[in-house]
């Protein structure tokens, strides 16, 4: 993905500002369990719990994930080893992320995946020159001890209980990262909820629910004929699926833990970064364009209606690097989305429209109701991660004098794809676990401090 963006004056403001902070002091008192038990921690989750993080899976990302930062915090309570499923040394990259390059003469950003043309990075990457059936590049299995974090980036609820998807493949045939935590006769056979049954915790964390909603928002509300797990999750499976998966990983109910909920998509860049407005304007502004003062931003919704965009659409970060160019087959010399007789527009794919919009937002309430139930019915308290980035999104927050926002790039807080956090924003949200734990059981872990940890590093 080549992902050229503009940086705002006022975005790259935030790193000198100081703003009003809701991170903890970090001069903690001694740690303590309090009536928690953090001798083998296990996290189950998706991609964020993972360490995913700048497009890829990789061991830097790995090492700094949230699981692996609390579970340090844990060990000063009596916590035990943690595991982490790492690449062999010599494939260290693992599915490879993008590269930051520098900036255009314009100021946009210079993003650059692996192999990408031009990248002058050298990866080390896992993939075994396979393709699983669902065309994802295969990656080389894991061969270490069970892993203790067992989040696999790609997993949805009910992708993850194989007797909620109406006979489709094992999600180990179709999600690479999977797929190598499997051994090769399981894969066929293994679900996502059969895995996590193997881990015997006694103590976790479950981030899971997001790419429920997340896969559909991030493809602009058009499902993949490729992909079964791309759309909307109905409630009724949502709900069995997420019921089921809590049940296993408390060993109905008996082992203490946190939940976390989804979070907003309009709270994370990939959906904030590209602005209607600023695109409109920079056409509007566009003096090799005729009659540049009267063009706009045309988008095709996902009902296949062709308008000017509004500020209730909200454009994908992927969106930037499409808008203006040309389309084979269409003799304008306006670009992609800049047409007013409509004859090219914004494909529905880069834009997630109004009614788009309703629909995810509707549907992360009704899921995230369903959450905080089940966390109630097993009396696991719940980290609102919802709510706590709608605050960040708002206000920001400074920790020693640092400033960070949800702000792209220049925010620390996200990676650069714009929906996983960076290495501080992962330290971030292990410490509003941290805060969450100390208050349900008593305990008195001690927080991290997020400055050790990178936020986005400029070339």
């Amino acid at each position: 993905m080549n992902t050229l963006l503009k940086r705002s004056s006022a975005a790259l403001g935030l790193l000198g500002l100081a703003l009003t902070g809701c991170q903890p002091d970090l001069d903690a008192p001694q740690a303590d369990k309090g009536t928690a038990d953090f001798s083998n921690y296990v996290a189950v989750g998706n991609s964020l719990t993972a360490g995913y993080q700048s497009g890829g899976l990789f061991n830097e990302g790995i090492q700094n994930s949230y699981p692996n930062i609390l579970s340090k915090q844990f060990a000063k309570a009596g916590g035990g080893a943690f595991v982490q499923p790492l690449f062999a040394d010599n494939q260290k990259d693992g599915s490879g992320y993008l590269n930051f390059q520098g900036f255009t003469a314009t100021g946009s950003p210079i993003l650059l995946s692996p192999g990408q043309n031009g990248n002058t990075r050298t990866y080390q990457l896992a993939y075994t020159g396979q393709t699983l059936i669902s065309g994802e590049r295969q990656l080389a299995a894991y061969a270490g001890a069970q892993p203790n974090n067992l989040g696999i980036p790609g997993i949805s609820v009910l992708s993850s209980v194989a007797a909620l998807t109406g006979g489709l493949a094992p999600y180990g045939l179709l999600n690479p990262y999977l797929n190598r935590l499997l051994p090769a006769a399981e894969r066929p056979t293994v679900d996502y909820l059969t895995y996590i049954g193997r881990a015997t915790p006694s103590f976790f964390t479950c981030w899971l629910g997001s790419n429920d909603v997340l896969t559909y928002a991030t493809a602009g509300g058009v499902a993949s004929p490729s992909n079964p797990f791309s759309g909307l999750t109905d409630t009724t499976r949502f709900g069995q699926g997420y019921r089921t998966i809590v049940r296993t990983i408390t060993k109905n109910g008996t082992v203490k833990g946190v939940i976390a909920n989804i979070p907003s998509v309009t709270d994370v860049p990939y959906f904030t970064a590209v602005p209607v407005a600023t695109a409109i304007a920079s056409i509007k502004g566009n003096t090799a364009l005729p009659n540049a003062a009267q063009a706009s931003l045309y988008i095709r919704t996902g009902a296949g209606a062709v308008r000017e965009a509004t500020a209730n659409d909200l454009l994908t970060l992927t969106a930037s690097s499409v808008i203006g160019t040309a389309t084979p087959g269409v003799p304008l010399p306006v670009g992609v989305g800049y047409s007013a007789t409509q004859a090219n527009p914004l494909p529905s794919q880069y834009v997630l429209d109004a009614d788009e919009l309703a629909a995810v937002r509707t549907r992360t309430t009704e899921l995230n109701k369903i959450i905080d139930k089940t966390a109630r019915q097993y009396n696991v308290p719940l980290f609102d991660v919802n709510a706590f980035f709608s605050t960040v999104a708002k206000d920001g927050f400074a920790i020693n004098g640092t400033a960070n926002s949800t702000s792209f790039i220049s925010g620390n807080l996200f990676s650069l794809d714009g929906i996983h956090l960076s290495s501080r924003g992962y330290a971030v949200i292990a410490n509003e676990y941290i805060r969450v734990i100390n208050e349900k059981y008593k305990s008195s872990i001690p927080f991290a401090n997020p400055d050790e940890y990178q936020a986005v590093l400029f070339p």
